[in-house]
């Protein structure tokens, strides 16, 4: 005879098994996820019974989430911005951090009629859907090298009903012959050695969208230094990075000649994005 398992008790017994701050909450949003139903419903009828294969599925979500599987891939589905994305190994999972560079985004592009924009290592496609979300008016364009990546983002665009112009390819290469008013990336930034990279959710993720070189800067460099090329006069260039690179990422911007460079601090107070625009 299989154990009877309520709401209540599985989650109860799913904290003790990830005995971690956010167990409660993870194990509720990994039990909604696999019955379908809202946070509120499990609160609601604590009591009601698991399935002998539900409560058999939900024990293996958990153990895979106790061997380091990040929810977001157990559920394959992160929220950015409002907005419900499909997130899966390909993808790096989009952070609250981020939603920084998309406030700067719009501040600029606000100064713009119909401003063109480009996000450069769009991933899931975050960045250009939460700023199409915004703009009516905007061309957007987002670019990866990951053809796993920009099936990810096509598909959030259309599950969104949302409208970007996806290219696949290195940087700027697939957009080589046009010009911008703003050109964003949270690119690779963690250095290649850094002890994280084999740690919680980061093992999981991919690695070339999260390693740069020994000082976690060469995409940053590639980025800096190009896109002035891509750049309209007045044009905008934002990036995100490391809460401890603000000041090389500053130097980089000035070697390249930007013009009123300006550091923003992401919710918790960090360094998090470096903006600057071309003469």
């Amino acid at each position: 005879m299989h154990q009877a398992w309520s709401y209540q008790s599985a989650i109860q017994h799913a904290q003790s098994q990830l005995n971690q701050v956010s167990a409660k909450l993870e194990a509720e949003i990994l039990l909604c996820h696999l019955l379908k139903i809202s946070r509120v419903q499990l609160y609601t009828w604590p009591e009601r019974e698991l399935t002998e294969q539900q409560a058999k599925d939900f024990f293996e979500l958990i153990n895979q989430r106790q061997q380091g599987q990040p929810v977001a891939y157990l559920t394959g589905q992160r929220e950015f911005w409002g907005l419900t994305l499909e997130v899966n190994p390909y993808t790096l999972i989009p952070r609250a951090d981020t939603e920084t560079l998309v406030e700067s985004a719009l501040q600029k592009a606000s100064t713009y009629p119909k401003p063109k924009i480009l996000d450069l290592g769009t991933g899931s496609g975050a960045i250009a859907l939460a700023l199409a979300s915004e703009l009516n008016q905007a061309e957007i364009h987002a670019v990866d090298k990951s053809h796993g990546a920009l099936n990810t983002a096509h598909h959030n665009a259309k599950m969104l009903n949302l409208s970007v112009q996806f290219h696949q390819g290195n940087w700027f290469e697939p957009v080589r012959d046009q010009l911008f008013d703003l050109i964003l990336s949270n690119p690779p930034y963690i250095e290649s050695a850094d002890p994280h990279l084999s740690q919680g959710d980061l093992r999981f993720e991919p690695s070339q969208a999260l390693a740069s070189g020994t000082d976690g800067l060469d995409d940053l460099r590639v980025i800096i230094t190009q896109a002035t090329a891509h750049l309209n006069p007045q044009g905008w260039l934002m990036v995100e990075h490391g809460y401890n690179q603000a000041h090389a990422v500053a130097d980089l911007f000035q070697k390249s000649a930007y013009q009123a460079i300006e550091l923003r601090t992401d919710l918790a107070g960090q360094p998090r994005v470096t903006i600057g625009q071309k003469p």
